[in-house]
């Protein structure tokens, strides 16, 4: 996305800002291209909970659910899932 960000439409800006925000939490533990159990946790806390922390067990659940390929790391494109199902849910909360 060699768009300066100003100019990008809202959609890719959203794209970006998806991609900004995985690259934040992964690669902590040395791999850039997944989260772990705990890297999922710390962004779960400080982008969907305000800081708060998570309970652990809270943690492990999404951590399961999120694990579509039992790898034992998030990918980029399970995030990805993750993030379009959470906004469908709160859509259809609005």
């Amino acid at each position: 996305m060699s768009h300066h960000f100003d100019t990008m439409s809202e959609l890719l800006q959203a794209m970006n800002l998806l991609k900004k925000v995985f690259d934040k939490y992964a690669g902590k533990d040395g791999d850039c291209k997944s989260l772990s159990k705990g890297e999922l946790g710390d962004l779960l806390s400080n982008e969907l909970c305000g800081g708060k922390a998570m309970k652990e067990k809270d943690v492990e659940r999404f951590f399961a659910d999120l694990n579509n390929d039992k790898d034992a790391v998030i990918d980029f494109q399970e995030y990805v899932t993750f993030v379009a199902a959470l906004t469908a849910l709160c859509n259809e909360h609005a």
